[in-house]
């Protein structure tokens, strides 16, 4: 019985995934990919470690190799969040390390395909100057938060209310 229900849990809160209130962007930020702020109340918080990655899911070598590790600490955010009951559409916040600037731009078209529906997490870019092991070009540490109140249909700020009654 306690399964089933945990199941079921489960699966309601991964149905609620996009239940988080993501401010309006400027274009500046839809070009850079983040949200100036994403409003929750209520909700599962689950902090999620910084993530690397030098070999992907099938253990290839990916040290030194940009792309192939922006994918793979990806999938291994969007693998803690789906034990927790979500997805990568639940993250609101993530703060990026990357090894060298130049890889700036290309980080943020890549994530720009991690979060299609436009509600992009409220982001920090930092470059560093280097990382805990050889091989390693990126770190990303996230938060995502299950089962929140607020969404489009039911926004928690002064700003998603006001827009709400102008339609």
């Amino acid at each position: 019985m306690y399964r089933a229900v945990a199941g079921l849990l489960a699966m309601l809160l991964s149905t609620a995934a996009h239940s988080a209130e993501y401010m309006e962007k400027t274009p500046f930020q839809l070009s850079r990919a983040f949200s100036p702020g994403v409003i929750t109340s209520g909700g599962m918080t689950v902090w999620v470690a910084g993530q690397t990655a030098t070999q992907d899911s099938q253990g290839n070598n990916i040290a030194n190799n940009f792309e192939a590790q922006v994918k793979q600490v990806f999938a291994q955010i969007d693998g803690v969040l789906k034990r927790a009951g979500g997805s990568l559409d639940n993250v609101v916040t993530m703060t990026v390390f990357i090894k060298e600037s130049r890889y700036g731009d290309k980080f943020v078209e890549m994530r720009k395909d991690f979060f299609k529906n436009g509600n992009y997490p409220g982001s920090a870019l930092i470059t560093v100057t280097n990382f805990a092991r050889p091989g390693i070009e990126i770190e990303i540490q996230a938060v995502g938060v299950i089962g929140d109140a607020c969404s489009i249909d039911n926004p928690c700020s002064a700003e998603g209310r006001a827009k709400k009654t102008q339609k």
